[in-house]
C-alpha cells in the first residue's frame, strides 16, 4: 500500500510533450470539436497534441443556467445544454465546512468534469454539445410541495428541424430526466443518434485519509459483461467500441459518482476517448432513430450524479449499485451492509451499528474460532517441552524436528490446527474491511466524545493504539514461536500494525479494536479450561 501510494504521488510520471502557445493558438491547435462521439462504424482518432497546462479552457461557454432542487445545486451552460457544475447540499467538504458543499462536477480547466449530450446525425440538421440553445429563463428553483421541475432549452435549424432539450428534475432525486424532443417540420426524413457521455480531467483526487485508495475511473455496464471497470490509462492505451443492449456508462470515484443510463431497451454503443490536455471521455449513443417529415419523436436518457446510495441507484437502473464496489467478495460484502443498515434503523448510529455487526459475525464464527483457540491453547501447554527439545537437540535441526513431530503425536496436537478456523473467517473479514470503506452513509457519521467522523482517522489516535494494545495482549496468550528470529519479528507487529492503523478511517479502526476484543475474551475464556483439564 506504502509502495502504491508513494508511486502515484512521487513515481515517474509519462513524458508528454508541450506545447507552448497562448490561449487562442491553443484553442485553435486542440481542435474543440474533438470530443464528440465518432458515428457508428467511424474510428475515434488520437489527439494530435498534448498539454499540461491548466489554464487553457477546453470549453466554449454560453449562459448559466441555474437549478436548485432540495439536493442538488446545479449549472447548465446554454451550449450544448452541458452540466457544467453539480453541488451535493447535503454533503459538505468537512465538518468544519459545514455550509459548503462537495462540488461533484465543474468546468474549471484545472479540474475539467462535466456531463455533455446531444445528437449525432450525418447529413442532418442536429445540436450537439457545441451548439447553442435558446432560453427565456435562466434560473430555476424546484418549490417545497412540487412534483417535478422541467427546464426546457430550444434550437431550430433553418430548414425546419426544432429540438427541445428538457431537464426534468425531482424532489428527494439525484437523478435527472434528459429528453431531446425532436419535431420535423421539414419536407424531407431526418435520421439521428442520442448520446451522453462524461468528460474529465484526470487529476490527483483529495483524499481524506492516508494509505487508502480507492478506484477512480471509468465503469461500464451490460447484461452480458456485466460490470466492467476501464481505468483513465486504459482509456489512453485504447479507445473502447462495444455494441449492448441497455446498460449504462459512468465514472466514479470514493464514495460518489456520475452515470449517464440510456433506455434499457435500445442498442448502444458504448466508447471511450483519450482526448487532449489529459482529458478522457466515456459514454454511449443509441441506435439511429429516423423521424419521418410532420413527425415528432422523444430521446430520453438519465442523468445521475451524487452520492452512491445503494437503495437509490438499485431502483434507476440494473447494476447500478455494483458502482459500491465490494470487489470480488460482493456476494458476502452485500449481506453484510444489509445487516448494518438494520442495525442502524434501530440504534441510529453507525459506530454502534459496527459493533453489534461484529458481535453477530463473532457468533456466528464462534465454533471455528473455538476450534483455533483450543488448537493455541494446547500449543501453548506443550510449550515448556517444546523447549526442552529445542534447547537438547538445538545443534541437530533434523533431530529436533523429529522429537517435536513425536511430541506432537503423543500430545493429539495439530500445529495447523489454529490456521484453517482463522482461514475460512478471512473472507467475511476483508468483506466487512470494503463495506465500511465504501459506504457513504459513514461519511462524516459521528460515533461516541471525540469520535465525529467514521471515514476519518482518530485525530487523538486513541483507537489505534488501543488496537496495538489488543494484539499486543493477543500474543501473549498465544504460544511463542520456536525460532527466535520468528518470535522478535512478531513482537514486532502490534507496533507496525498500531502506525498503519493511525491513518485508517476510525470506522475501520473501531472494527478491529471490538473484534479483538472479543477474541482476547474468548481465547483467555478457552485456554483458561484447557489449563484446568490438566
Amino acid at each position: 500500500m506504502i509502495w502504491e501510494a508513494w508511486e502515484k504521488d512521487y513515481g515517474p510520471k509519462p513524458i508528454i510533450p508541450v506545447a507552448q502557445k497562448k490561449q487562442s493558438e491553443l484553442n485553435e491547435t486542440l481542435n474543440l470539436k474533438d470530443d464528440i462521439p465518432a458515428s457508428a462504424g467511424v474510428p475515434i482518432e488520437k489527439p494530435r497534441i498534448e498539454s499540461s497546462d491548466p489554464v487553457i479552457n477546453l470549453l466554449k461557454q454560453g449562459k448559466k443556467i441555474k437549478v436548485i432542487t432540495d439536493l442538488l445545486d446545479i449549472e447548465i451552460d446554454t451550449i450544448g445544454g452541458t452540466i457544467t457544475r453539480v453541488d451535493l447540499l447535503d454533503y459538505p467538504i468537512s465538518k468544519e465546512q459545514s455550509d459548503t458543499p462537495i462540488t461533484l462536477l465543474n468546468d474549471d480547466p484545472a479540474s475539467l468534469y462535466v456531463a455533455q449530450s446531444g445528437i449525432l446525425t450525418s447529413g442532418y440538421p442536429a445540436p450537439n454539445h457545441h451548439t447553442e440553445y435558446q432560453t427565456t429563463t435562466t434560473n430555476y428553483q424546484l418549490v417545497l410541495g412540487e412534483k417535478e421541475l422541467t427546464v426546457p432549452l430550444s434550437w431550430s435549424s433553418e430548414d425546419g428541424i426544432d429540438v427541445t432539450k428538457v431537464f426534468t428534475f425531482y424532489p428527494g432525486r439525484y437523478d435527472i430526466d434528459i429528453e431531446h424532443r425532436v419535431a420535423n417540420n421539414s419536407g424531407k426524413e431526418w435520421k439521428g443518434r442520442q448520446y451522453g457521455q462524461l468528460q474529465r480531467k484526470e487529476r490527483e483526487e483529495d483524499s481524506d485519509t492516508t494509505f487508502i485508495r480507492t478506484y477512480t475511473g471509468g465503469v461500464i455496464y451490460n447484461e452480458e459483461d456485466k460490470y466492467e471497470k476501464i481505468s483513465f490509462e486504459d482509456m489512453y492505451e485504447d479507445n473502447l467500441s462495444l455494441e449492448a443492449k441497455g446498460g449504462w456508462s459512468a465514472l466514479i470515484q470514493h464514495y460518489f459518482l456520475s452515470a449517464w443510463v440510456p433506455p434499457g431497451e435500445d442498442q448502444n454503443h458504448f466508447y471511450t476517448k483519450s482526448l487532449s490536455d489529459y482529458r478522457f471521455v466515456i459514454g454511449s449513443y443509441s441506435s439511429q432513430v429516423e423521424v419521418q417529415p410532420g413527425d415528432h419523436k422523444v430521446l430520453s436518457s438519465i442523468f445521475y450524479s451524487g452520492p452512491k446510495i445503494q437503495q437509490d441507484l438499485e431502483v434507476i437502473t440494473p447494476g447500478l449499485e455494483l458502482t459500491v464496489d465490494y470487489g470480488f467478495l460482493t456476494v458476502i460484502a452485500k449481506p453484510i451492509f444489509w445487516l448494518l443498515g438494520k442495525f442502524h434503523g434501530y440504534l441510529n448510529n453507525w459506530g454502534w451499528s459496527i459493533i453489534c455487526v461484529t458481535c453477530v459475525i463473532k457468533l456466528l464464527f464462534y465454533k471455528l474460532s473455538e476450534t483455533s483457540y483450543r488448537s493455541m491453547a494446547r500449543m501453548r501447554k506443550i510449550q515448556p517441552k517444546m523447549t526442552s527439545i529445542r534447547e537438547r537437540f538445538g545443534e541437530d535441526k533434523q533431530r529436533m524436528n523429529q522429537e517435536i513431530m513425536a511430541l506432537y503425536k503423543r500430545e493429539k496436537v495439530n500445529p495447523l490446527g489454529g490456521c484453517f478456523p482463522i482461514l475460512v473467517q478471512i473472507p467475511v473479514f476483508i468483506s466487512l474491511y470494503w463495506v465500511l470503506l465504501e459506504s457513504v452513509e459513514l461519511r462524516q457519521a459521528p460515533f461516541i466524545f471525540w469520535l465525529q467522523d467514521l471515514s476519518l482517522k482518530d485525530p487523538f489516535f486513541i483507537l489505534p493504539l488501543l488496537m496495538g494494545f489488543s494484539m499486543w495482549i493477543q500474543q501473549k496468550l498465544n504460544p511463542a514461536p520456536i525460532d527466535p528470529v520468528q518470535e522478535k519479528v512478531m513482537k514486532m507487529f502490534p507496533f507496525i500494525f498500531t502506525v498503519f492503523f493511525m491513518f485508517f478511517p476510525s470506522g475501520l479502526v473501531l472494527y478491529w479494536v471490538v473484534n479483538n476484543t472479543l477474541s482476547i475474551l474468548q481465547q483467555w475464556y478457552i485456554t483458561r479450561k484447557i489449563v484446568a483439564e490438566g
